[in-house]
């Protein structure tokens, strides 16, 4: 049996989940059903010329072990939706179980989304599982980036130990395209010491461009001379990803921004920018 600490514990994490849609309607961008729960929100902005942008905002504060997210998006044919966090997400230690994020993210048509969060800041002890599932129509575009920092090189902080379960999954006209699992667990300070893992890096990150071919990564490419960090570019399936490693935040986010602006000059929220 479980202790009555334990119990506790458990009936106080937190709970949060957000799920809407968006629709084009007379050429301009508009929110439809939404549905929200527990401490996450979703705000939006003035309306744009043809887009909408949305932000997402977590009153819990920040995410602590046991707690659970959910995150539902559809943007139906013809819409165009850039979405981001109102600020750097922090992950706490847990003394247990998890924490869990589940994003689920679906795209028609001649529709665009940009899935632009700020960074995941992992604390020492944290323990968090992520699952990104995407579905895209064959006419769908998509710009999506995932920054994860373990621990604030600026505050003197590091991530020595904790575990870190990332899944991706990316379907494009019904078919798996993309499949990736990260997992980092125990040690994790120390496999990011290792110079075939990070080099001693402390930030991590992706971008997936839908469609992205290899044009677009000679464009990239021409821009690496600036980069602060290790970046590397490639395209197959359709689509082109870029992976990013740097010694700390600061610097993965320039080349980020760097990546993203090739891709899309449009695309950064204006969050990203303050």
């Amino acid at each position: 049996m479980r202790s009555e600490a334990a119990n506790t514990f458990a009936a106080n994490r937190a709970r949060g989940a957000v799920a809407f849609e968006v629709a084009e309607r007379e050429g301009a961008t508009r929110r439809g059903a939404l549905h929200e729960s527990g401490s996450l929100r979703v705000r939006f902005p003035a309306p744009e010329d043809k887009g909408l942008s949305a932000v997402l905002v977590n009153t819990a504060g920040g995410i602590a072990g046991g707690d659970r997210f959910e995150v539902g998006i559809s943007v139906e044919a013809g819409a165009r939706l850039t979405l981001t966090t109102a600020a750097a997400e922090k992950i706490y230690r847990a003394a247990d179980a998890a924490a869990e994020l589940s994003v689920t993210l679906k795209v028609a048509d001649g529709a665009h989304l940009a899935w632009l969060p700020q960074e995941t800041i992992l604390f020492d002890r944290a323990r968090l599982t992520r699952r990104i599932e995407i579905e895209l129509s064959e006419g769908a575009s998509l710009l999506l980036c995932e920054i994860v920092v373990f621990g604030r090189t600026a505050m003197g902080e590091r991530m020595q130990s904790g575990a870190f379960i990332d899944r991706w999954r990316l379907r494009r006209g019904g078919r798996l395209v993309f499949a990736e699992t990260v997992r980092l667990d125990g040690d994790i300070g120390g496999r990011l010491a290792r110079p075939a893992v990070a080099k001693g890096g402390v930030a991590i990150g992706t971008a997936l461009i839908v469609p992205g071919d290899e044009a677009l990564v000679a464009r990239i490419r021409e821009r690496s001379g600036a980069f602060a960090g290790e970046v590397g570019v490639s395209a197959w399936n359709g689509f082109a990803m870029a992976r990013f490693c740097a010694q700390d935040a600061a610097a993965l986010r320039a080349d980020m921004m760097a990546v993203l602006g090739a891709a899309d000059r449009a695309a950064l929220p204006r969050l990203w920018l303050n």
